[in-house]
């Protein structure tokens, strides 16, 4: 399996950034450590040592965004919760945010609350229709400083729509092209599959965040995705880089997933964010309440461990914003 190699940032990624300790830490608390300390110290879920992350600096006017897809084609990994989770809490920090619900399933906008299946205008006349504005779909959210995409069922129809259109790989670059300067980060929560709606997302990417589930099947498929991102590199996209691989639904009790951790680890190193998403009741109650952990549960181990991952994000990918 080939490693891709990491984002660089305006100065070089942090060597090693804080994580999340598991589901007692709710009072977000970090250590900070030398590297001679590391033999007596604290470990993190990933096994390296627990870092202090610092809080972003403030930014002065907004744009040009940094635009990343969260990506898997496995279901269920959680890439609809941490779009949602790590764009909320990139705004908490000042940060202006987009979200693109790429999913025909429409499940990011269903988590924020959007009646999405009553909705005329989504990112599909976005990629379908040549004189849809973009100022015509965009929604805001409950969230300050975070607007919203949204998707539904007729999302469904545009893969089959764009397959014989020139420039197909290219569409939703050119759909997102008038608000790039608007914004600091655009997030895109792609569909389960490898399709032409998700290369479409990586074609017009900075950098692509894998969250994974620590199980094997989950393992395997990293080999695939990896593949397929090395050759939107080579043949659509030379800038993409790969953002982090988010490891999620992380159950420290099970023998099982601290062997994937470590082997996740052992392949793919600092590529691995020190932040890991643990197993919480909470996220569906998010789910049904239409809004982020962070404002429906904010001091949860859930809420602060998006927190965490949006400075890990920031101080290593988008030079400091």
């Amino acid at each position: 399996m080939k490693t891709p190699q990491p984002f660089a940032a305006e100065s070089e990624r942090p060597a090693a950034l804080s994580g999340h300790t598991g589901e007692d830490d709710a009072d977000g608390t970090f250590s900070g450590v030398s590297p001679s300390e590391a033999s007596t110290t604290e470990l993190g879920p990933t096994g390296r040592p627990i870092r202090e992350i610092p809080e972003p600096n403030p930014i002065r006017g907004h744009g040009p965004a940094k635009v990343l897809s969260l990506c898997n084609q496995k279901g269920g990994v959680g890439k609809t919760t941490s779009t949602i989770n790590l764009g909320a809490a990139l705004a908490d920090y000042g940060r202006r945010v987009l979200l693109v619900d790429l999913d025909p399933q429409g499940a990011l906008s269903a988590g924020l609350g959007v009646a999405h299946h009553d909705l005329d205008q989504t990112v599909y006349n976005l990629l379908v229709e040549p004189r849809a504005s973009i100022e015509d779909v965009i929604m805001r959210t409950r969230v300050d400083g975070m607007d919203l995409l949204p998707s539904n069922i007729d999302l469904s129809a545009a893969e089959i729509q764009l397959v014989n259109e020139v420039g197909r790989e290219q569409t939703l670059f050119r759909a997102l092209h008038p608000v790039l300067d608007r914004y600091d980060y655009v997030l895109i929560d792609c569909q389960p599959s490898l399709g032409l709606l998700t290369v479409n997302a990586l074609a017009c990417s900075d950098g692509v965040m894998i969250p994974m589930e620590c199980e094997y099947f989950s393992l395997r498929g990293l080999a695939l995705l990896n593949d397929t991102v090395h050759k939107v590199q080579e043949r659509l996209n030379p800038r993409l880089q790969m953002a982090g691989i988010l490891v999620t639904m992380f159950d420290s009790r099970t023998l099982h997933a601290r062997d994937v951790m470590n082997r996740v680890v052992e392949v793919f190193g600092d590529l691995v964010f020190h932040t890991t998403i643990n197993r919480t009741v909470r996220f569906p109650e998010t789910s049904v309440a239409g809004e982020p952990i962070t404002s429906w549960a904010p001091k949860s181990a859930g809420a602060v461990a998006y927190r965490a991952l949006a400075r890990e994000l920031i101080a290593g990918f988008g030079k400091g914003r």
